[in-house]
């Protein structure tokens, strides 16, 4: 394998850490409240979208609103080096298979759910923490159910009270979410295509594309992202018990529809819908920078 070869097929790593970092910067606070209200289940804590950004901020501080941020600091990191080094090198092993023609949308599919899959054995550890912090309510002056002083206290207290294994409880419903990476990515060349044709520039294709690609991506997957939250941030029943509310995805998914009808699939759909475009748009452009710089500073 030529030098030019192996920077194609590792570019994906520090591409995908800058990606990671910039969605945490720009779209964890939006996430925070997307979280809250998916997993509040309809209780009235909160009165929609901004409610609950509004109380979050006055009860508890903005900091609030990067609670769990940690874990995907630093796993937005590892999971987009994953996601992308993945894509990129399913894309090789494609091109490869098609020497005499470019990579068309189907393969650009292919791709992307290859990619997702993958990445769903790095992301339900790190997300399963991530949730389970971010439903925790501290309020100014007081603490109303803080179980966990972090990402390392809740872990350890989890493999306590039920072994290593309770790490990927959710992992059914995260293949289920990051399958739908067949229309992130397949919806992006589209949209690439569409925008180049009209004279857009290489970053404003790759912001816009990234962007609108993310709104169709969230907009079909959403339903499974909800029931990923869900049993992902559900209480710890107490050490050795699998009285679990949500034993698995059919539990969770019948308990919405019997109590919130379809509208609980996408309870909190608003700020995670206005928070896709800016943050993955922003990360996509980031990725493809510094993929393209990468490779002519390494090749030249």
């Amino acid at each position: 394998m030529s030098n030019s070869e192996t920077i194609d097929r590792i570019i994906g790593i520090p591409a995908g850490i800058a990606s990671g970092v910039t969605k945490l910067i720009v779209g964890h606070p939006l996430d925070t409240v997307k979280v809250r209200m998916q997993t509040e289940g309809g209780f009235g804590r909160f009165k929609g979208p901004l409610d609950c950004l509004m109380s979050t901020v006055r009860r508890e501080g903005f900091m609030a609103l990067y609670r769990g941020a940690t874990p995907p600091l630093i796993g937005w990191t590892i999971m987009d080096s994953v996601t992308l080094t993945t894509l990129t090198n399913m894309r090789i092993l494609l091109q490869d298979m098609h020497p005499e023609r470019p990579l068309n949308t189907g393969d650009q599919c292919i791709a992307g759910l290859v990619a997702g899959l993958t990445v769903s054995f790095v992301a339900t550890p790190i997300e399963l923490l991530k949730a389970k912090l971010q439903v925790q309510y501290n309020v100014k002056g007081g603490i109303e159910g803080k179980l966990y002083t972090g990402p390392v206290d809740l872990a350890r207290k989890l493999v306590r009270n039920h072994g290593v294994g309770v790490l990927y409880q959710g992992l059914v419903p995260c293949l289920m979410f990051r399958s739908f990476f067949w229309a992130l990515w397949g919806s992006y060349d589209v949209y690439s295509q569409w925008l180049k044709q009209r004279g857009y520039s290489d970053s404003m294709t790759a912001f816009l594309a990234g962007g609108m690609s993310a709104n169709t991506f969230w907009t079909i997957s959403y339903p499974c992202d909800v029931i990923k939250n869900r049993i992902m941030a559900q209480k710890d029943p107490g050490a050795g018990s699998k009285a679990w509310q949500y034993p698995n995805v059919s539990s969770c998914a019948k308990h919405i529809f019997k109590t919130e009808g379809i509208k609980g699939f996408y309870r909190g759909f608003a700020p995670c819908f206005l928070r896709s475009f800016p943050m993955n748009g922003a990360a996509i452009l980031v990725f493809e920078t510094v993929s393209s710089t990468g490779k002519k500073l390494f090749k030249n």
